[in-house]
């Protein structure tokens, strides 16, 4: 890449170092800096290599990233590991990352998305192990589903183990105390509340903020078994959430990552839960609703394989 290569040329030039990181880091979410400090999600994933690796197993993963799970992927003892990064900037840096950490000889980063990969000229042949997290705050936004179906008709050998095995979207009642943050009322003596019907149907609530309060017990709203490979079709479920008591003006919604059948990895937002990288969404309702302990509200959730909408 051309910056790459300016960069290179002058390493010391602070000019040319800001003109390339505005170049670069367009491409690149600043969640990837994030996420691989997320050490429950680091713990899990490695658990279940280990669990699941032999030496005579060939690992293939999607979203190479940092290439830190690859690299796990390799130290638990994989005899070879194929890795596709869709971004040639990150695949670059990743390269450099494998080779610093001393695992240039088990693993390759091929700067490819893993659609237009030949499991013959890229792999060496299918593999036995896929592991991802192209999972977002919604499981599906990152493209997990069709790049899961793909995978598994192309790319693994029949009866492949997928890690994650499963991604379920969880819901549950709940008040968010700062959502005059996320809305227009009066404002220095003006009525701006016609403005809201242009406000997002969701917003996000990182770990850390006291603002979030679950209202009752979750439920799972969708089930997506990713060891299965699919279909995973456009979809509306719906499911009856109950209250504890008290005011909601929301709906939360969070992901749990079945890894494999001993390890789970979950954002859950309740009061002690471990800590993580992914935010929690929050669906607001039109009007909040002041509920009995032992009310129920039907929610409704609908995905285009893509994209994820919920609603009371």
């Amino acid at each position: 890449m051309l910056a790459v290569q300016a960069l290179r040329a002058a390493p010391d030039d602070g000019e040319i170092r800001s003109l390339v990181a505005g170049v670069l880091t367009r491409t690149v979410p600043d969640w990837h800096f994030r996420i691989v400090r997320d050490a429950a999600r680091n713990a899990a994933y490695e658990a279940a290599l280990k669990r699941a690796v032999s030496p005579e197993t060939r690992v293939f993963e999607i979203g190479t990233g940092t290439g830190i799970l690859a690299m796990m992927a390799a130290r638990a003892g994989a005899k070879s590991v194929v890795t596709c990064e869709a971004n040639p900037a990150v695949a670059e840096a990743a390269q450099e990352i494998v080779a610093l950490n001393g695992y240039a000889d088990r693993v390759r980063v091929v700067a490819k998305s893993s659609a237009d990969l030949d499991p013959e000229v890229d792999m060496a042949g299918p593999a036995d192990l896929m592991v991802s997290e192209i999972v977002s705050n919604t499981i599906i936004g990152e493209g997990a589903l069709p790049a899961t179906e793909h995978a598994v008709r192309s790319l693994l050998r029949p009866g492949a183990r997928i890690i994650p095995a499963r991604g379920l979207v969880r819901v549950a009642l709940a008040y968010d105390s700062k959502m005059w943050l996320e809305r227009m009322d009066m404002v220095d003596g003006f009525d701006l509340s016609p403005f809201n019907r242009l406000a997002s149907t969701f917003h996000q609530i990182r770990r850390g903020d006291d603002r979030l309060a679950l209202m009752g017990p979750s439920a799972d709203l969708f089930d997506f078994d990713f060891q299965s490979g699919g279909p995973f079709p456009p979809a509306t479920a719906s499911v009856t959430l109950s209250s504890t008591g008290g005011r909601a003006n929301g709906v939360a919604q969070w992901m749990a990552l079945k890894m494999d059948e001993e390890e789970w990895y979950e954002n859950n937002p309740l009061p002690g839960a471990l800590g993580s990288a992914w935010a929690v969404m929050f669906w607001p309702f039109v009007t909040p609703r002041d509920l009995p302990a032992g009310a129920t509200v039907e929610v409704f959730g609908r995905h285009d394989r893509k994209i994820l909408r919920i609603w009371a």
